[in-house]
Parts: C-alpha cells; sequence; structure tokens
C-alpha cells in the first residue's frame, strides 16, 4: 500500500518577503493606511499565494510570482510594530533585511502615486520606523 501515500513536495525557499504594512481590524479596512494589506490580499489572489500561516505576529503565505518564490505577509501587530513581526520572518526565512519589499502608504504622495526607494531613513513614517529598528 505503499503506492498510497502522497509524495511530500519540496518546500519553496522565498528570495524576498514582501510585507504590506496595515492595522487588524474592521475599523481600518478600506483606509488609505491600510494599503499595504490590500495590496498584500491583491497579490496572494492574483498569484494564488494563501495567507494561511499564523506565526510570529504576522499572516503570511509563500508562493512563486513569475517564478520567484516570495513570501507575502501581513503584520498583525498596529503598524507602528511591524517590526515586530517582520524580523521573526527575515529568520524563519533565512532572508537579509535587504531582502524585503514594504508596501505602505505615504502621506506625503497623492493617491495612485507609487515611489520606490532602496534604504534610507523611515521619513516620519511609524512603521517604517519599527522596520528599521
Amino acid at each position: 500500500m505503499s503506492w498510497l501515500k502522497r509524495k511530500k513536495t519540496a518546500a519553496l525557499q522565498p528570495v524576498a518577503l514582501i510585507v504590506g504594512l496595515g492595522n487588524p481590524g474592521p475599523e481600518y479596512r478600506g483606509t488609505r493606511h491600510n494599503v499595504g494589506f490590500e495590496a498584500i490580499d491583491r497579490l496572494a489572489a492574483q498569484h494564488k499565494i494563501k495567507l494561511k500561516t499564523t506565526k510570529h505576529k504576522a499572516i503570511f503565505g509563500v508562493g512563486e510570482i513569475n517564478g520567484t518564490a516570495v513570501a507575502l505577509a501581513k503584520p498583525l501587530t498596529y503598524m507602528n510594530l511591524s517590526g515586530q513581526a517582520v524580523k521573526p520572518l527575515l529568520g524563519l526565512f533565512s532572508l537579509q533585511p535587504d531582502q524585503i519589499l514594504v508596501i505602505a502608504d505615504d502621506l506625503d504622495l497623492e493617491v495612485g502615486v507609487i515611489k520606490m526607494k532602496p534604504g534610507g531613513s523611515s521619513g516620519g513614517h511609524k512603521g517604517h520606523k519599527s522596520l528599521i529598528q
């Protein structure tokens, strides 16, 4: 009956952690402050990545985007404490800080404008400050 046993598939090893910042709870849904959560939800749906694991104060899933293994995560802490969730996730996936992409709101930008920045200061954003610390 050994032929009935399912073969185990190798787990994907992400090469990047994509984190969407936001705040948990229904009162924050649909607000500009939760754009990071919404982006992660859309990426997960588009690429069929299930956000089903809750660990290290985050909900996350691992899958592929255009052939690249990634982890998508939403910290379950409030935005200003996001680093408490992200640091252990880096360890879990054996990733370095330069392998994180953070998606968050920026009140200095108009709605619909995206800014990508490979490093630097928090710019006063408390969620980014928590990640840097």
